[in-house]
């Protein structure tokens, strides 16, 4: 892990384990249904699942994501694939919920504006990708230089 890791892990992964831990414990009956009926109208396979199993799937998956984004023995490629993954996930909903955008255009209604800021965590978790691919082709490209100049 590189220094510049740390502290993007840190705050996404709070971030999200927070998240994750308030839908597991706290959510009302309400807040399960308006957070599944959110991810349905994006996503339509989420319609038939029940509202508290989807709400507790979710949180779950929170939690051990904000978990995987805390661990330092977790590598920042594994950490940065989960987190574009997820944050892909909520991007989508942004992308395909008309109400969270001003008409005709990407900008975030006020509706739309706590979910329009996951572009964020996109963004961090692509760079925590490309920046361990790139680590893995430099050690490659330095491992093969020394064979060369071995041989």
């Amino acid at each position: 892990m590189r220094a510049w890791h740390v502290p993007v892990r840190l705050a996404t992964g709070a971030f999200i384990l927070n998240s994750g831990i308030q839908k597991l414990t706290k959510a009302e009956d309400e807040q399960k249904k308006a957070v599944h009926g959110m991810a349905s109208s994006a996503y339509p396979a989420f319609e038939g699942m029940d509202a508290n199993t989807f709400t507790l799937a979710l949180g779950a998956g929170e939690t051990a994501l904000g978990g995987a984004l805390l661990m330092p023995f977790v590598s920042s490629a594994l950490a940065g694939v989960g987190l574009s993954a997820f944050s892909a996930g909520l991007v989508g909903l942004y992308l395909r919920t008309p109400s969270m955008r001003e008409h005709g255009t990407l900008r975030p209604s006020p509706q739309g504006i706590p979910v329009a800021k996951d572009v964020w965590m996109l963004a961090i978790g692509t760079g925590l990708v490309v920046d361990s691919v790139g680590q893995a082709i430099r050690r490659a490209g330095k491992s093969a230089r020394k064979k060369v100049s071995r041989g």
